[in-house]
């Protein structure tokens, strides 16, 4: 059977730009080592009784004619895979010592809260804001195909736009004179991220912060039903996803890739698969490893010397017999920090391996929708998310489990800590489920390299044009990444759809959605 596209991998990316290639008739064969499809959109089940996502906890770009959207009428899903907006008033509750606000939706409210906390640099606050929206307009602009009447129209706020390029939150942040502590609360969600103001990239919390104020959603029928919906189109068009295939080599003929050699996890067999063109959702680094860096051009050998985000501690739970809702979490997500400095407290964390003052995301999935899924009605789930050195836990790992499972187990306790302190006074005795992931538990799961959360880290040096994208300067194969794309949902939707626009000719994410429906 002769294969159009071989995909190594069955991450976000590379499912949504199988299913658009195989609904448009293309024979697709996508290679997963691991048993469930989706990366780190898969979800597991525990005692066949609840479900968790591995690391997904809120989306954007979702909303009518945006990127997901359009993704999913493309592939006739959008009235089956749909989305509820998180509370517009409050998508991200940030809490502080001393500080407390609900971003919304709204910017000129976001104003007024801050402004009322920060009474006496009303005016900053007001033109920091300002700023943001302006660079996201901008970012959207230098983001479209390059036409010379729309740049001259929109001069000013390219200029405007291109002075942050090597910015980072903090440079802004510093520049419109903010408050330390309004900085915290405006900056809480950074383990969307995993990484402080002072080392993120302005262009990409902009992008992050002003598509969550367009809209923060979570799956009506939850991320799963996301994954399965896509592979089933894959499947329906006769495609097929072939799991436990671990890929170890590429199959290269001078300068060209013409399949991959993959052994399978359990019967220990290694089989060569061929396509017509490859591509490559796996690390990239990864794979050019695989391959042999001197047979990429110089310019993408550089472009393949990036640096990994940082990984995660995760801690999924379950509480039973007791609502969630009568303690202040709903249809939001709540970020929580014990000091004011989110750049000391990421150091604190990240550097000295310190979680006693702990900066962190709170989520509750079972309370963001009323489909049902697997969890007993008398029970909720809440997920609780930080910052992790890959290092530092793979030595305490390969050094002494029992360590390792100690410290998991103490930034646990710390969460609970706190949980019982700030927010439900008997959380403890109401948990039936208690389970923790680490750096480590993301590399034997997901795959990633160093157990990284999002491909390459998004510092400024690495969101400039010298980012890697598609274009690996060998013939049929591309990259489809979040590190050749960008990390996230949405970002991983048009990664993958991308592509398929540039193999396929069918722009779809410049159609009009009109167009799509008829």
């Amino acid at each position: 059977m002769d294969i159009d596209y071989l995909i190594v991998g069955s991450g976000l990316s590379a499912l949504v730009f199988g299913s658009l290639m195989a609904k448009a008739g293309k024979r697709v064969r996508i290679l997963e080592a691991h048993e469930h499809p989706g990366g780190f959109g898969h979800s597991f089940t525990i005692g066949n009784k609840y479900t968790f996502n591995a690391q997904l906890h809120y989306v954007w770009d979702c909303g009518e004619g945006e990127t997901v959207n359009r993704v999913l009428q493309q592939l006739d899903l959008d009235e089956k895979v749909t989305f509820k907006r998180y509370n517009p008033d409050g998508f991200d509750h940030m809490r502080m010592p001393g500080y407390a606000v609900n971003i919304p939706s709204d910017s000129q409210v976001l104003i007024e809260r801050l402004s009322t906390l920060f009474p006496e640099k009303k005016d900053n606050i007001a033109r920091f804001i300002s700023e943001v929206n302006a660079v996201s307009h901008g970012l959207k602009e230098l983001t479209q195909p390059l036409i010379f009447g729309e740049i001259i129209k929109n001069f000013f706020g390219v200029i405007r736009t291109v002075q942050y390029v090597n910015r980072t939150l903090q440079d802004v942040f510093d520049k419109f004179h903010l408050p330390k502590e309004a900085q915290t609360l405006l900056a809480l969600q950074w383990p969307d991220f995993l990484l402080p103001p002072e080392q993120l990239s302005f262009y990409a919390w902009v992008i992050l912060f002003t598509g969550y104020q367009r809209g923060a959603y979570y799956p009506d029928k939850h991320f799963e039903f996301v994954i399965d919906s896509l592979v089933k189109v894959i499947e329906e068009n006769q495609g097929e996803i072939l799991y436990d295939e671990e890929v170890i080599d590429f199959i290269v003929s001078k300068r060209t890739v013409t399949g991959v050699k993959a052994i399978n996890r359990h019967t220990h067999e290694t089989e060569e698969f061929t396509g017509k063109t490859v591509i490559c959702n796996i690390d990239p680094k990864k794979a050019a490893k695989m391959i042999g860096f001197e047979k990429f051009s110089p310019s993408i050998r550089r472009k393949l010397d990036y640096e990994y985000s940082a990984s995660n501690y995760v801690a999924y739970c379950v509480v039973k017999d007791i609502d969630l809702r009568d303690y202040g979490f709903g249809e939001w997500n709540t970020f929580h920090s014990e000091q004011k400095d989110l750049n000391t407290a990421f150091k604190q964390m990240y550097e000295d391996n310190d979680f006693s003052q702990l900066s962190f995301a709170i989520t509750t999935p079972t309370l963001l929708t009323n489909e049902a899924r697997d969890c007993p009605e008398d029970c909720q789930i809440v997920e609780f998310l930080t910052v992790a050195n890959y290092n530092y836990f793979r030595e305490l790992k390969d050094k002494d489990k029992k360590d390792y499972y100690q410290k998991k187990e103490e930034i646990l306790d710390i969460m609970i800590n706190i949980m019982e302190e700030k927010y439900v006074p008997n959380f403890r005795e109401h948990l039936v489920l208690k389970m923790t992931g680490s750096p480590t538990t993301n590399e034997r799961f997901c795959w990633c390299p160093m157990g990284n959360s999002y491909g390459s880290s998004l510092t400024p040096k690495q969101m400039t044009i010298g980012r890697l994208n598609e274009e690996t300067s060998l013939n049929n194969f591309y990259f489809c990444n979040a590190s050749s794309g960008y990390p996230g949902f949405a970002p991983t939707f048009w990664t993958g759809a991308s592509l398929y626009q540039k193999l396929s000719g069918d722009l779809i994410l410049s159609k009009s959605v009109s167009k799509q429906k008829n």
